[in-house]
């Protein structure tokens, strides 16, 4: 009954959510209150998100992407959004005491029970020329660090996100090539499909006290191996809107690059890093199709050696290939889209590592497969299954199920529900299965 309770709760906040946006938002639809892309292009959401859906791209959204940002006219290059959600773990108690019998530190924080805001990200985002266009994000995080009883209690900002690029096309009675440079601080950031790493987390969070705090730590998504935000420079080419390849190099964000690592912990990597990606794509009619594979080598600094940044022995190393894929179906007022990621990471750890441990080399193999279908650009739902397997540390599987309400194109209200059949370090995996309500819009 408790938990009935609660969710009842839940869903009323959420109408309480939806009324307040609603009430911000309706007198600003006579100047077109959508992002700063939707405003240069003069389109809606849906123009570029399947279904509404951030940030699941249409074709007309991946084209927007691959040539730099640049269509439409120039306007105020400047968008907001935020993030406000609630959670609760069927049994928290029971986690921290599987956990201490493991000898592993208990959650760090407690999921927040009640509606609170967790992150909000200023954008500023457009063409700069005909050929120049790009965003920058900046995020603020309510629960970022702790205070001086441990809680994640401060707030805190720094950079996210960014992708500036250069663009052109070459077309001819035959051909269609589009080609150029993205320089960015996330690998795979800069995927056309938004299918790879950078963008598994569809709902932003925060990974302090709030409603995401467990789920995100646990939940396996698939990644690069590194351990932040990094600076390169990758070129690429999309031919006839159907073979795609791109390769780029990262390295340290410092000197002239540490605005992209800025308000972060430095996050050092030795020599340059390379990131590929190439995918074959189809489009017919009001369906699209994709299957790619990508790959990145990365040398992560171990700090828990104490070593410098000059010592070679201090960096370890991260191999991860995978494949994905991605199905799509548009035609209004129905929007299907599914989505698969398989990766394989081989992890070597440093020198001085093994000099004083003996560690080896160890991999884990990380799967993801999610749907979804919104109906009218309004009421939508999705299915996500996850696992991850490995060594006993590493075992993760489960499921996300969602719901979720569009009211208008820059407000969406889920709820959404986490359960675990095997999780590392747990006795009873179900014990971790939560719930979260969240409120996400933008401007």
């Amino acid at each position: 009954m408790k938990n009935l309770s609660f969710t009842k709760k839940l869903v009323a906040n959420a109408f309480s959510i939806g009324v307040l946006c609603l009430a911000w938002i309706l007198p600003m639809q006579h100047s077109f209150a959508v992002p700063a892309f939707a405003r240069q292009t003069d389109q809606s959401c849906i123009a570029c998100h399947a279904g509404g859906q951030f940030p699941e791209l249409t074709p007309y959204g991946r084209l927007f992407k691959l040539t730099g940002y640049t269509i439409g006219e120039r306007t105020t290059p400047v968008s907001v959004m935020g993030v406000v959600g609630a959670s609760k773990m069927a049994k928290p108690d029971s986690v921290n005491s599987s956990l201490v019998n493991y000898q592993q530190p208990e959650l760090s924080s407690p999921i927040n029970k009640s509606l609170s805001f967790e992150t909000a990200s200023l954008f500023f985002a457009g063409k700069i020329t005909d050929n120049i266009g790009g965003f920058a994000q900046i995020t603020y995080d309510n629960f970022a660090s702790p205070d001086s009883s441990g809680a994640n209690t401060v707030g805190h900002s720094g950079a996210d996100n960014m992708d500036i690029r250069y663009a052109d096309q070459i077309v001819t009675p035959s051909s269609n090539l589009i080609y150029g440079l993205s320089l960015n601080n996330n690998p795979s950031v800069s995927d056309p499909w938004n299918t790879s790493w950078a963008w598994m987390n569809y709902v932003p969070y925060t990974g302090g006290k709030g409603s995401n705090a467990y789920i995100d730590a646990t939940t396996p998504y698939p990644n690069n191996g590194l351990p932040g935000l990094v600076s390169g420079l990758n070129a690429y080419a999309f031919l006839n809107k159907t073979f795609y390849g791109e390769l780029g190099f990262y390295r340290t964000a410092n000197k002239f690059m540490s605005f992209m690592n800025s308000g972060h912990d430095a996050a050092p990597i030795k020599g340059s890093n390379p990131y590929w990606r190439v995918a074959y794509n189809k489009e017919w009619g009001p369906q699209n199709f994709m299957i790619g594979l990508s790959g990145m080598t990365g040398h992560p600094y171990d700090s828990s050696f104490g070593a410098t940044w000059s010592d070679a022995a201090s960096y370890y190393s991260v191999k991860s290939n995978g494949m994905d894929f991605q199905y799509q179906y548009l035609l209004d007022p129905h929007t299907i889209t599914i989505q698969s990621v398989y990766q394989h990471q081989l992890t070597s750890p440093s020198s001085q590592d093994v000099m004083q441990n003996g560690n080896s080399p160890y991999g884990a193999n990380i799967f993801r497969l999610k749907g979804s279908y919104v109906y009218m650009a309004k009421y939508g739902g999705s299915l996500a299954h996850f696992n991850q397997t490995g060594d006993f540390s590493m075992a993760t599987t489960g499921n996300t199920y969602e719901v979720f309400y569009i009211p208008m194109q820059n407000i969406r209200v889920g709820l959404q529900l986490t359960n675990y059949s095997k999780l590392a370090n747990i006795d009873n995996p179900r014990d971790a299965n939560t719930i979260r309500l969240y409120g996400w819009f933008s401007y």
